[in-house]
């Protein structure tokens, strides 16, 4: 039971939207089945009872080893040539499509991204992001730009990063790069609100300096929505380094962002 029934209940979950639909119907804490799910324990009689009547299997049927168990269930096992397709760049995209909830469209639309800067410690970064259904997947595109101040007046370096978007075991995922210079790949990784009313967002991010020394660093982050539609052009004015004590930044998001004050907010790997 211990050495099949994990593979066999994650095989069976595939034919629901998520896990957290499973467990909802099941009435099932979601971290204990998380622990089915990867082995570390096993259900209670009780609790393995509900799971297989939940699934409409036998007890003993779920312990089988997995290629029988694929049979009983009749689950087509994918041919040589689809299993060779998934490995590569685009199966392994298609795959983490199908595998993501499809919950991802309630958040579609624009942010207003606050971070500490990677580039100028000390300064808070405002970039506006805007996440949208693309031939099935969700892409994204983010806006960045740093002022510099010079004797002809503020002038700016913008930065455009384009990536695409996962909804994965309740924590969003989202990976880029720098579509101008292609030379920087970024993560962030958000915790979904399950608020009626998107507001805010927080999380991880994850890249590089764009400094000499390409330090890599991690720091929090708030994503703000805006809105499915919105002014670009307004809210784009905001997008620029800010001075922590910016008026220009609600004290909400700088407690959200200050409680990561480790060198001016940032992680700095291998420092």
């Amino acid at each position: 039971m211990r050495d099949h029934l994990p593979s066999n209940l994650q095989l069976l979950c595939r034919h629901y939207r998520s896990i957290a639909e499973v467990c909802r119907q099941l009435g099932i804490n979601r971290a204990q089945f998380n622990k089915y799910l990867s082995g570390q324990s096993l259900p209670t009689p009780f609790n393995l009872k509900r799971i297989c009547d939940f699934f409409g299997v036998e007890e003993y049927e779920i312990g089988l080893p997995a290629e029988q168990f694929t049979r009983l269930i009749g689950v087509r096992q994918p041919t040589a040539g689809e299993k060779a397709d998934k490995s590569a760049p685009r199966g392994i995209l298609d795959h983490l499509r199908q595998c993501s909830s499809p919950e991802l469209k309630a958040l579609a639309g624009y942010y207003h991204e606050y971070y500490h800067s990677m580039s100028v410690p000390g300064r808070i970064l405002c970039a506006l992001v805007h996440l949208r259904e693309e031939g099935g997947h969700y892409t994204y595109e983010r806006n960045e730009r740093l002022q510099s101040n010079t004797g002809r007046g503020e002038e700016f370096e913008r930065y455009r990063y384009l990536g695409v978007a996962y909804y994965l075991q309740n924590r969003l995922f989202f990976v880029d790069y720098e579509s101008l210079t292609s030379n920087e790949i970024s993560q962030t990784v958000l915790i979904p609100s399950y608020k009626a009313r998107i507001s805010r967002l927080n999380g991880l991010k994850i890249g590089v300096s764009s400094a000499d020394q390409r330090a890599p660093a991690c720091t929090r982050v708030v994503w703000e929505y805006l809105g499915s539609e919105v002014n670009r052009v307004s809210a784009y004015r905001k997008v620029r380094l800010h001075s922590p004590d910016s008026p220009d930044i609600d004290d909400d998001i700088k407690a959200r962002l200050a409680d990561t004050r480790l060198q001016d907010g940032l992680f700095q790997i291998g420092q």
